[in-house]
């Protein structure tokens, strides 16, 4: 294996590692949105997540025990935005920002109350954690060129959230796009007239929404600090619900666009790490800074609509009024 073909897969086997709770925060966006339901605390929702998964596995020793706590707070703060915007027909964009809000200045307190080390969780051990493991073959493919190389670097030896994270993308667009109740959702984040007249539970299909949204945000936090990391660090998610937002929005409210804009942002991310110290000829030592600024600035760019026109469902952020 040559120095640059090992380069180019480390490289792309750091883009899959970043980018997964990317994917699993885009995938569960997009649950949301679609129901026509904002959903701005994703990045609350995942930062809660990564703080009761690794509190969790520090205190039993578990990271499936710390998995469940994860996805279980997440889905009750997906229920209370729900409750906010759905029942009482509170603003979306609001609500979801206090959620970010509250849970990233809850996570610190517990986090000193609870372990007195600065907002901070105890190093996970590895029976803690969720370690790489290895798929069948990776060493008998070994030998093989290219192939070979491509299946245990790339493809073999990640944790069992990353493949999760991957079988999201294939589960979500079979559901939204093949199943009775993915056409609902698609319909009410359209036209909710038209779904209660057909007898359909307009609330009732939007708060399904928001928990899937909860339990994937769930899993992504807990990826975060029970995989990714080895403990829970304040504001560890560092905007990266937000980013999820903008490849939602980038990949136009789809699964596989979205799956493929959170790989850019998460190429953009494992570029940086990999450049850090790097002489570039003519240019010197790599502006690193700048190049960690990159997905927030395209974050900003996508957001702003400058890539592009991204049509949202039609009724997205409008409370549902039943007339009558």
């Amino acid at each position: 294996m040559t120095e640059a073909w090992l380069l180019v897969l480390l490289t792309l086997d750091a883009t899959l590692r970043v980018a997964t709770p990317l994917i699993l925060a885009s995938m569960a966006g997009l649950f949301s949105e679609r129901a026509g339901v904002i959903d701005i605390g994703l990045e609350g929702k995942m930062l809660a997540g990564a703080f009761m998964a690794a509190a969790t596995a520090a205190a039993t020793g578990s990271a499936w025990i710390g998995l469940a706590v994860a996805v279980a707070v997440s889905v009750s703060l997906a229920l209370l935005h729900g409750l906010a915007c759905i029942t009482y027909r509170g603003n979306q964009v609001v609500s979801g920002v206090a959620i970010n809000v509250l849970v990233a200045g809850l996570t610190v307190v517990f986090g000193i109350a609870g372990f007195d080390q600065g907002g901070q969780t105890p190093a996970l051990g590895n029976a803690a954690r969720f370690t790489p493991i290895g798929l069948p073959l990776a060493v008998s493919l070994h030998d093989v060129p290219v192939i070979g190389d491509l299946y245990q670097e790339l493809i073999s030896g990640h944790n069992v959230l990353v493949y999760v994270a991957l079988a999201a993308v294939p589960v979500t667009w079979w559901v939204v796009n093949r199943t009775r109740f993915g056409l609902r959702l698609r319909a009410v984040g359209e036209t909710p007239v038209a779904v209660d007249t057909a007898g359909i539970s307009v609330q009732g299909l939007r708060y399904r929404a928001v928990l899937i949204t909860g339990v994937l945000c769930g899993i992504a936090g807990a990826y975060l600090s029970t995989a990714q990391s080895a403990r829970f660090v304040r504001d560890m998610t560092a905007g990266k619900g937000y980013i999820a937002l903008a490849a939602l929005i980038f990949g136009k409210w789809r699964p596989v666009p979205a799956f493929f804009a959170s790989l850019l942002f998460g190429f953009l991310d494992a570029v940086a790490t990999r450049l850090q110290g790097v002489q570039l000829p003519g240019i010197g030592q790599a502006p690193v800074a700048l190049i960690q600024a990159l997905p927030y600035a395209l974050t900003v760019i996508l957001l702003a609509g400058f890539i592009g026109k991204a049509v949202a469902p039609k009724s997205i952020g409008k409370p549902y009024v039943k007339d009558g």
